[in-house]
């Protein structure tokens, strides 16, 4: 065999998605959290050696900065500016909480030092760079990365020059420290994949997904590993987009439940929406990612009762060991999975594409445990979990919606990960939203996700300008410098797209707004009026605006195009009988239907179950699902 394959780690599951030039394949594995290169290998691994191309989406950063595990580290900075990370911005996380803490510091008070401290670095792994106005010039920390390698040739540094090199001190300092504190985890990380993968037989030059739905090299996620902290979800948002755009569906919303979290993403005229700064476990980081938004409540999210005898769901979940209860691996607190099984939801003789059976009985006896402490019975208990767990999504698609001006009633939610279509009918009309779609792969589509992303580098640089022609020379070079790097990765440049972020004279905030250079200052003003109307309810077209930073990115092509796809080829009996399911609290007899059987044009009508692979579908007592000719099925009520 000779192709793609994608590999997408979860909290529970890793996803396996091979294309073979003709077909596609998948398969789930467990996560193997202590080392996730285990795990990833073992899944790449079963579908043969001779794959041309190996694409990963990692949580390896995600993960050191959650679990603060990250490495010891420095910060060298201008003499005054030590404790820029604990100043900030003097805002407060939660204005009327007056016991909300702010995460600490990844970096030690006696570790922040100014330029004379160099003698204070023994010990430590990673230094961060960020000198005042590097962003203009970067030659400063270049002669000081210079001095620290001459005495600790041993430590990584990261330059904020290079690593995010646009105005405001604190942001690009956080950024920085971000960017160093998870670069000896990841470079360990993929050290070991990249050996492991050569010895398995599998392409050793692995490209590595970014945040903001683009790929990577192996050696650019190990220097610049900031880049990679949402490269999980990213592939999920790309693959979304491509359907979306297959099916002439302008307005969606991407809904990605799996064991750990869920992430929900707006996508608006076929583009999702990329943020170019973000809080990251509540430390800002000035990277371009897609505009995503996660929630702990997953599959694996654990149900329990709070002080004052609230049913409670998540953020702890189970993850891959033990899991939830059916898994028969020890778990003993009840979860969302355990509540769909035993409301009948999810086939209790599934082997849940992980090789390992379901128990039943095990959902049920910790859900009866659960119950005990609420005076509720096992039925009720897992309904209330449901019940809780959806509310907690409905807010997150509430917030990259309602909550930036953009209507969900307009909107199609795209549901996939192994438990998003057990849920997103319900959700979907909590929000009065236009229906749902769940792709063909959907417990994989992550992993699908990275086989449609092209090689993407990006580049910015602040300019602070009023005057078009500056703003326009700075643009091509930055464009021109970002095609380049990109082509000197081995990978030749199929297109560049460039925008500034534009604010009103004397206005805190910029927007990102296409334009390229040359096509005037007011093409530029008259985009940025309408995009200020559309997020904030109103623009001031008679006052002046100004360039802040000019952004570029240069991408290639994806490994496959939607259109190369195989269409759908419908296999076996899909009519798989009935069993007892919980339907608006009662108990009914629902339709199963097994989903690679149907064809295009078919409809089924709920309740009913509808099981592949690697995922399950419920449909409710009022809603349809037709097949459309792309294998994904458009669900109405």
């Amino acid at each position: 065999m000779s192709g793609t394959i994608g590999v997408d780690v979860g909290g529970t599951f890793t996803d396996v998605v091979v294309w073979d030039g003709t077909d596609i394949l998948t398969s789930k594995v467990p996560s193997t959290p202590d080392d996730q290169s285990r795990g990833v290998v073992a899944g790449a691994g079963e579908h043969g050696p001779d794959t041309q191309r190996f694409l990963h989406g990692t949580t390896v950063a995600t993960n050191a900065l959650l679990e603060r595990a990250g490495a010891e580290t420095a910060l060298i900075t201008t003499p005054g500016f030590e404790d820029v990370l604990e100043i900030g911005r003097q805002d407060r996380p939660s204005l009327y909480d007056p016991g909300i803490e702010r995460p600490p510091p990844l970096v030690a008070r006696d570790r922040r030092v100014a330029l004379a401290g160099l003698d204070k670095l023994s010990g430590v792994e990673a230094v961060a760079i960020s000198l005042l106005y590097s962003y203009l010039d970067p030659a400063p920390e270049i002669a000081v990365r210079e001095a620290v390698l001459t005495r600790h040739p041993e430590v990584l540094v990261s330059l904020s020059s290079e690593v995010a090199p646009e105005f405001r001190e604190y942001e690009r300092a956080s950024t920085t420290v971000l960017n160093a504190y998870v670069q000896p985890v990841m470079a360990r990380y993929l050290t070991r994949l990249t050996e492991s993968a050569g010895r398995a037989g599998l392409p050793d030059d692995v490209l590595v997904m970014r945040s903001s739905g683009g790929l990577m090299t192996a050696a650019g996620a190990a220097a610049h590993p900031a880049a990679a902290l949402l490269s999980g979800p990213a592939g999920g948002v790309v693959a979304a987009t491509e359907l979306g755009q297959a099916l002439g569906s302008d307005h969606l919303i991407s809904f990605d439940m799996g064991g750990t979290s869920t992430d929900v993403c707006r996508i608006d005229k076929g583009r999702p929406e990329i943020s170019h700064e973000r809080s990251i476990a509540g430390y800002p980081c000035r990277l371009p990612s897609v505009a995503i938004h996660t929630v702990g409540a997953g599959g694996g999210s654990i149900g329990w009762v709070d002080p004052g005898g609230a049913l409670r769901v998540g953020p702890r979940s189970a993850g891959a060991r033990p899991g939830p209860a059916a898994y028969g691996h020890g778990g003993s607190e009840p979860t969302v999975t355990d509540a769909n099984v035993a409301l009948g939801r999810i086939n209790p003789d599934a082997r849940f594409g992980a090789d390992f059976d379901l128990h039943p009985e095990a959902a049920r006896g910790a859900l009866t445990d659960l119950g005990n402490r609420l005076g509720l019975d096992a039925a009720a208990t897992a309904a209330g979990i449901i019940e809780v767990v959806e509310e907690i999504m409905a807010g997150a698609i509430r917030t990259v919606s309602v909550e930036q001006g953009a209507d969900p009633r307009r909107a199609h939610l795209v549901a996939f990960g192994g438990a998003g279509g057990l849920h997103a009918t319900a959700l979907a009309r909590r929000l009065d939203m236009a229906g749902v779609i769940v792709p063909r792969h959907a417990g994989v589509f992550s992993a699908l996700g990275l086989l449609l992303s092209p090689p993407r580098l990006e580049g910015a640089r602040t300019v602070m300008t009023e005057d078009q022609d500056h703003m326009d020379d700075v643009l091509v070079a930055v464009a021109e410098q970002a095609t380049a790097a990109l082509e000197s990765s081995g990978v030749p440049q199929v297109e560049v797209l460039t925008a500034v972020d534009v604010r009103y004279r004397g206005q805190s905030h910029e927007l990102a707004v296409d334009y390229q250079a040359g096509e005037g200052w007011d093409a530029l003003a008259g985009r940025f009026h309408r995009l200020h109307v559309e997020r904030n309810g109103f623009a001031r077209p008679e006052d002046p605006i100004e360039a802040v930073t000019v952004r570029a990115t240069a991408l290639g092509s994806a490994a496959i195009a939607w259109p190369d796809l195989p269409p759908v080829a419908p296999a076996g009996e899909p009519a798989r009988g009935s069993r007892q399911v919980m339907v608006d609290g009662s108990i009914e007899a629902a339709a199963v239907w097994w989903r690679p059987a149907l064809a295009p044009g078919v409809e089924v009508a709920g309740p009913a179950v509808i099981e592949e692979p690697e995922a399950t579908t419920f449909l409710g007592a009022s809603e349809r699902a037709r097949v459309h000719e792309s294998g994904a099925l458009v669900v109405e009520w």
